[in-house]
């Protein structure tokens, strides 16, 4: 496995004017911490179609990585800061996500997990670089709840991306708004010598331990035309109990049928857990038209400590949407495999 070039890190923490380290807390005006998640599973995979893909068993990485986080006070609650990640996937001995298997480097900057510097205080915050998007914040992460490498595929949007320029409000009487502009509709640079933008906007309403949210990624001209995605969500946190629900919908230029972002696919996540003692129980179905369509993931994870969590998942998919083949990632994706089933036992160990 190739060791990352640690001359980006140093320049990272110099930026921010930070010569010595410190733990997160601590009250300083300036400190370094280093983190990191190891994160692996051994699985059992069953595609629907064997005549497309081979059933197999063995190992996959549930998205290791490492990371540093800088920040520095300037007073008045006004704080400057940054954070650096790099994925592991340690199922191929290679830096890079398990799913988007890119590699790491110069020519791949879009591999990097997080690559942000932002300001904030009394404003809000605002924020650069390649960064976790704010309508997945909003509104699918309250469904994203599983800990194997099958967590979060039950949506259209995308996760993270670079050149984007984030703003988060405070929050007024239990609202607040974030927005995001970045550069390319997705992480892939556009064929033209202007890249599409990608526009998102997203409110949220706080009432006790619930939660409320609306949001619209606008995806630009993906090829077939504008292609806009709206969704809501809603989740509730009770004692040990956790319900959340997500509805997306397209509205698109594209008007053919089967299409990933045709006009009018829907997605539907209905999401529960529960508590008890150190065992989390969770189940999640969900119908996702043209990726993955009808869903069913069930999990129990197990905290051990702190920094110790054991899981055992099953997921199954009725169209080929997360299912790859061995330790394969998006290049591995086989649609002719018509979904399929994955047992996955593993571990996640944060350090």
């Amino acid at each position: 496995m190739a060791v990352p070039n640690l001359i980006p890190i140093a320049l990272f923490a110099s930026a921010l004017g930070i010569t010595h380290a410190a733990p997160v807390g601590a009250g300083d005006d300036a400190g370094v911490d280093f983190h990191g998640s190891l994160r692996v599973q051994v699985e059992s995979v069953t595609p629907d179609r064997r005549d497309a893909m081979d059933d197999y068993s063995g190992m996959r990485d549930a998205y290791s990585r490492l990371g540093v986080n800088a920040w520095r006070g300037f007073g008045d609650g006004l704080e400057l800061f940054g954070q650096l990640e790099i994925p592991l996937d340690t199922a191929n001995l290679r830096i890079q996500d398990p799913y988007d298997q890119g590699g790491f480097g110069r020519d791949h900057p879009e591999r990097l997990r997080i690559a942000r510097i932002g300001l904030r205080g009394d404003f809000g915050t605002l924020v650069y670089g390649q960064q976790w998007m704010p309508y997945y914040n909003a509104i699918a992460y309250p469904v994203d709840m599983f800990s194997s490498y099958y967590s979060g595929y039950a949506t259209y949007t995308a996760f993270r991306l670079r050149d984007t320029l984030a703003y988060a409000s405070p929050d007024w009487r239990g609202f607040a708004l974030s927005a995001s502009h970045s550069g390319a509709a997705g992480n892939r640079r556009s064929s033209s010598r202007i890249d599409h933008r990608r526009l998102q906007f997203t409110l949220a309403y706080t009432a006790g331990d619930s939660v409320f949210a609306f949001g619209v990624d606008d995806r630009g001209d993906t090829g077939a035309g504008n292609s806009r995605l709206i969704g809501v969500s809603a989740s509730h946190r009770a004692g040990g109990l956790q319900l959340a629900a997500k509805f997306e919908i397209f509205n698109s230029g594209n008007r053919a049928p089967g299409g990933f972002d045709s006009n009018g696919n829907r997605a539907v996540n209905l999401f529960a857990g529960y508590t008890l003692g150190r065992n989390t129980f969770k189940l999640m179905l969900a119908d996702v038209e043209n990726y993955g369509e009808r869903i069913a993931h069930l999990g129990i994870d197990h905290q051990y400590n702190d920094d110790l969590k054991f899981f055992v998942e099953i997921y199954r998919e009725a169209e080929t949407a997360a299912i790859t083949e061995r330790r394969g990632g998006l290049d591995g994706f086989n649609a002719a495999a018509s979904g399929g089933r994955a047992i996955a036992a593993g571990l996640r160990y944060d350090f």
